[in-house]
């Protein structure tokens, strides 16, 4: 091999953290940029993480790097108007236009639906948390399976999808779970990447901060135990969706 030959460019991904770490995943998954990480992280890549509800964001001249980028859930509402949201808009639209693949989870796949021109409200059938089993589209060319269970937890939804956007998966409480736009976006309203200590622990809080009642948290924590979620499924579908092997 010759020495001036061009050494291979390393894949490069991006996660665009909008959410702050709690203290049980900052200590035992060092953040939530680690627990993604862990789910689709591998050898030889580079991963680096933009706290994009502090408003940090990559420069433009930097987006060329990149092969892919990552949105994650967030306590904030994808239909809010903080103004990092409608910086993160903006963002979005412009990997949009050049064609970088954008995977978008729970609150990431509201926002991009949003970016994209659909519209995103208030859930008029309130919290969905627990693990729940979803539809997934025979006709996708993504070859999915026909159901797969995914934790969830979320009380906003996309109702009204962008234009040119296919709905790739549903529930029966929740008609978008998953769509895809073009070969370069996909969403997926569940956590692929939570595990049940991570759901358990939030349960607590949204108890603590009077966001859901005593009785509803005591039977997600009851259903949850009862159920397991189909991780290595999802692992599949997200890192073969962003590296592109689906």
């Amino acid at each position: 091999m010759e020495e001036g030959m061009m050494v291979m460019k390393k894949k490069r991904f991006g996660v665009l953290l909008c959410a702050e770490d709690s203290e049980l995943v900052r200590k035992k998954y060092g953040g939530y940029f680690g627990v993604f990480a862990r789910m689709l992280a591998e050898e030889g890549e580079i991963w680096d993480v933009y706290r994009v509800a502090r408003g940090e964001f990559p420069e433009d001249d930097e987006l060329a790097l990149y092969n892919g980028f990552v949105i994650t859930g967030s306590c904030n509402d994808a239909h809010g108007n903080d103004p990092w949201i409608h910086q993160l808009l903006n963002f979005l639209q412009k990997l949009n236009s050049i064609n970088i693949k954008v995977l978008g989870i729970c609150f990431g796949h509201q926002i991009l639906g949003r970016a994209l021109g659909g519209k995103v409200i208030r859930s008029p059938t309130g919290w969905d948390i627990g693990i729940r089993t979803i539809n997934l589209s025979s006709s996708s060319s993504l070859n999915l399976p026909s159901k797969l269970s995914i934790i969830e937890c979320h009380r906003d939804e996309i109702w009204e999808l962008p234009p040119k956007a296919e709905v790739i998966a549903w529930s029966e409480k929740t008609g978008i779970e998953m769509f895809r736009y073009g070969d370069h976006i996909m969403g997926i309203q569940g956590h692929p990447e939570y595990t049940k200590d991570i759901l358990l622990h939030l349960i607590d809080r949204l108890t603590q901060h009077n966001l859901i009642h005593q009785e509803f948290a005591m039977e997600s924590r009851l259903k949850l135990a009862m159920w397991e979620p189909d991780k290595d499924s999802w692992k599949r579908i997200c890192v073969g969706f962003l590296k592109g092997r689906l």
